[in-house]
């Protein structure tokens, strides 16, 4: 039975003009497990060299036509050679030979004529070093991968997060923000307006709407607060100051919070919440006020100049949109007045 054979240790390519030393080093690289190839001039080295990427080369310096600094630059100019290592071989002992051959790329240099061991030791080493250049280039690339695998991981699961994070501070009827974020948003800008400006809230509901459900049935109720809802945001969008928040507050009951807004613009932007809901003109038979919908809003504006916690302005407003209700609906009361009424 024959025995598996070794494995190849490497594809060297010697570029040498004398034949002798190229059959030499071929015969002992061989024999020590190295794939050989061997030319006798640097034209025929490159095409080689190209042809099929070898592991190592060795190059002659003194050589016709091209010598070895050129093919060596040559080599390092080529994106399909420029990682190959070079080993310089040479009569030439001078510093300044081996200073050049250093310069145009070479990884070691040895002298002519040949100690085998040393050789050996040196092209044993180059190839170390590349093979341990490659494991690196490949686990970096492969970190590489894993890191653009974590990034697009961690991204959906943000991306979840948010949209789960939006699911649960939004209104599933209207789309609107929920009572959870009303709350949540609210004690945010109490916090940050504490020391400095004040805050408004308005909180208002469709008149009669009771009497809508029964009428048109509790469908045309749940299109009523979405159309309801698409109005008083047309409104926001038209005049409230940046950060305002719209939600549902409770049943057919809206709030809308106005960060570092005063009373005169809370007033301004109630009013535009009722004149959208108007322009909507969504049908209501059973309003004793008039044929479409209408909606009462109560407004409370707090200057922190007073210590106060956001339950009182929402008790104010509520007061208010009572207030507003009690005096005949389709009207804005405004907390400070009705008081001091």
């Amino acid at each position: 039975m024959s025995q598996p054979s070794e494995p190849v240790k490497g594809n060297i390519l010697i570029i040498d003009d004398t034949p002798n030393n190229v059959r030499l080093l071929s015969t002992l690289l061989t024999n020590h497990g190295y794939d050989v190839r061997g030319v006798i001039n640097g034209e025929i080295g490159l095409r080689a060299a190209r042809s099929a990427i070898p592991d190592l080369i060795l190059l002659d310096i003194s050589m016709p036509q091209m010598n070895g600094y050129e093919v060596c630059q040559s080599l390092k100019s080529d994106a399909l050679t420029q990682d190959v290592p070079v080993i310089f071989i040479s009569a030439f002992n001078e510093v300044t030979d081996k200073v050049k051959a250093f310069e145009v790329g070479g990884v070691d240099y040895i002298t002519k004529p040949f100690q085998w061991a040393e050789v050996l030791a040196r092209v044993e080493n180059q190839l170390k070093i590349c093979l341990l250049q490659k494991q690196l280039q490949m686990r970096n690339q492969q970190l590489q991968l894993e890191i653009q695998e974590r990034v697009k991981v961690e991204t959906a699961l943000q991306m979840a997060n948010e949209k789960l994070q939006g699911l649960a501070n939004q209104d599933g009827l209207t789309g609107t923000s929920n009572r959870r974020h009303f709350d949540e948003y609210l004690q945010r800008w109490w916090i940050l307006l504490t020391d400095a400006g004040s805050i408004a809230l308005i909180l208002y509901d469709v008149d009669f709407f009771k009497a809508f459900n029964d009428h048109y049935g509790h469908l045309e109720g749940d299109r009523c607060l979405q159309r309801l809802v698409q109005a008083t945001q047309k409104a926001i969008d038209t005049i409230a100051p940046p950060h305002a928040l719209l939600a549902r507050y409770g049943g057919e009951e809206f709030g809308v919070i106005l960060p570092q807004a005063d009373r005169d613009l809370a007033q301004s932007v109630a009013q535009a919440i009722q004149s959208h809901v108007n322009m909507a003109a969504i049908p209501h038979q059973k309003s004793t006020i008039q044929d479409t919908v209408t909606v009462s809003l109560g407004i409370a504006c707090i200057d922190f100049t007073a210590a106060k916690e956001p339950t009182a302005l929402i008790a104010q407003a509520d007061e208010a949109l009572y207030l507003a209700k009690s005096a005949g609906r389709n009207r804005i009361v405004h907390y400070d007045a009705a008081k001091n009424s």
